[in-house]
């Protein structure tokens, strides 16, 4: 008898515990329903119903998803398999081995297994399995054994070892953990890469628990889910496939800036108290419309209105890291930008934890950092501490352009890394940017106004370009910086803040008046990696 086919794009794992399920009486319509809804595969996972129990159970539930023609595999249990005849098991680390599983179902069942490692994954692939679940992609209440939190990271990693190994045609691949409509893109996004043979590896699905089984209207919920994994991913935007060569970047600038005058885009910043005032004057003055507002709750609404939003790290609490959640997910649901700024990310334990819960928990269009900075992100401190929001400035400018770069790639966004000279690289292309002045550094809230000038960026351009719209910004900040300087009333960081908003406004008229006199004060290097 053949294996059967399966489609590995949406994967139910059922839950019946009370955390998850709301009511157990409605076990099998809930399954019934996602199953109108497009569910492609379900798992069923008892951990703590007896076996004569079990097998009662899955014998119901096979007959519902032979109806729509839909594989059934069970957790763990292959006894169960067997009496109930469905499709397959899915095993994990702690379980049967995959072999002695294989030698009791034989050729024609499906045979999955858990893997959260490159040697795992690779072990389970020689052993035979039909496909892998990968994760635990990020936290999830339904998992309490977790060996560890793997993110995008490690689901590239375990892809690319599959391909290199000769696996990656052979064995599907899905993920699983803490999956849900505000993340689905972003792990199908970030996980995507070039393998050995030049083709992207890719995902072949993902395996959701609550989305579902938690869902009001589960059939509506696996329709959501399964066209966010059909889709191509939002977070791209037309960024890596703009043909740049075209057109420079020094030609597009005029363009963006008359698109921030004309539209006056939103940008939401979820900042401290120090430079809140600063932030607003600045996205006033570049041509945004400003809104500081760190209730995380109000971003269901604001992320609507075509903005960015800003997650200034400058004040670290409980509280305050959970309204950055639910604003990054509003806005990752919404595909309008997020810019991250890890203000003294290396600075204490505390914020180098919040640094990894705020890259897991959300899609960054953009980090900004100085050196230290950005190092933590990266995760390369090795115990060294910022002092502040100083940056370190140690690496060679050689190694400030491979780290942007190696992290741009990584996280499949845009990389800044400011300092005397910036670096900035989306991971195929890169810019060197050498403008400014020392005043910048003299005032509090420069570093964290420029994160508020580049949102205003690119919300008016991010479809178009990404890594365009983060250098018009800074083109214009840091341009504007240096012509206030020399402005004869400046005496001092004192007299520069207020010149410094007028000429960020002059940039803005000048540009929209035709007059780019500005611009050929430009230090700019581009190069395509």
């Amino acid at each position: 008898m053949p294996k059967p086919k399966v489609d590995y794009s949406l994967y139910l794992v059922t839950d019946s515990t009370p955390a998850v399920l709301k009511d157990p009486s409605k076990f099998f319509e809930i399954v019934r329903e996602s199953l109108r809804g497009g569910v492609t595969l379900v798992q069923l996972r008892e951990k703590t119903a007896d076996t004569g129990e079990f097998i009662k159970t899955a014998r119901k539930l096979h007959e519902i998803t032979q109806e729509y023609n839909v594989p059934l595999l069970i957790n763990d249990r292959v006894d169960v398999a067997l009496a109930v005849g469905c499709e397959g098991v899915h095993i994990g680390q702690d379980d049967m081995e995959l072999k002695t599983a294989r030698q009791l179902l034989g050729d024609d069942k499906i045979i999955g297994m858990t893997v959260s490692s490159i040697d795992e994954a690779l072990k389970a692939c020689e052993d035979g399995a039909d496909y892998l679940g990968i994760g635990t992609v990020y936290a999830t209440p339904t998992k309490t054994n977790t060996k560890s939190i793997i993110g995008a990271a490690g689901v590239r990693e375990i892809l690319a070892a599959m391909d290199h190994a000769g696996y990656y045609e052979k064995v599907k691949t899905v993920c699983i953990g803490g999956l849900n409509k505000a993340n689905i893109p972003r792990i199908l996004y970030q996980s995507q890469h070039f393998g050995d043979k030049s083709w992207t590896l890719a995902l072949d699905g993902v395996a959701v628990v609550s989305a579902i089984m938690s869902a009001d209207d589960p059939k509506e919920a696996s329709k959501e889910l399964l066209e966010l994994v059909n889709s191509w991913p939002k977070y791209r935007g037309d960024s890596l496939i703009h043909c740049r060569a075209q057109r420079g970047v020094l030609e597009v600038v005029p363009d963006i800036i008359k698109r921030v005058h004309e539209t006056k885009p939103l940008t939401h910043n979820m900042t401290n108290l120090v430079v809140q005032n600063f932030a607003a004057n600045v996205a006033l003055a570049v041509g945004g419309s400003p809104i500081m507002a760190n209730y995380g709750e109000e971003a269901a609404d604001l992320s609507k209105l075509g903005g960015s939003l800003v997650v200034n790290m400058g004040t670290v609490t409980p509280e305050g890291l959970l309204n950055y959640y639910k604003a990054m997910q509003a806005y990752n649901v919404a595909v309008q930008p997020v810019v991250f700024d890890p203000v003294g990310a290396g600075a204490t334990s505390v914020r180098r934890g919040a640094v990894k819960s705020i890259l897991a928990n959300g899609y960054l269009d953009v980090i900004k950092g100085n050196e230290g900075e950005i190092k933590t992100v990266w995760g390369a401190v090795d115990g060294e501490q910022q002092r502040g929001v100083d940056s370190s400035d140690s690496l060679t400018p050689e190694d400030k352009l491979d780290l942007v770069v190696k992290l741009a790639k990584r996280e499949h966004n845009v990389v800044v890394m400011t300092g005397k000279t910036d670096y900035v690289s989306d991971g195929y292309w890169t810019a060197i940017i050498a403008n400014g002045h020392e005043y910048l550094g003299l005032v509090t809230g420069t570093g964290c106004t420029i994160g508020t000038a580049i949102s205003v960026a690119l919300a008016a351009y991010h479809k178009q370009d990404k890594l365009w719209a983060v250098i018009t910004a800074m083109l214009h900040f840091e341009i504007a910086a240096e012509i206030a300087a020399e402005r004869w009333d400046v005496k001092g960081p004192g007299t520069f803040i207020s010149a410094f908003l007028d000429e960020l406004y002059n940039i803005r008229i000048a540009t929209v008046n035709g007059d780019m006199e500005w611009l050929k004060r430009a230090k700019i290097t581009v190069t395509k990696l």
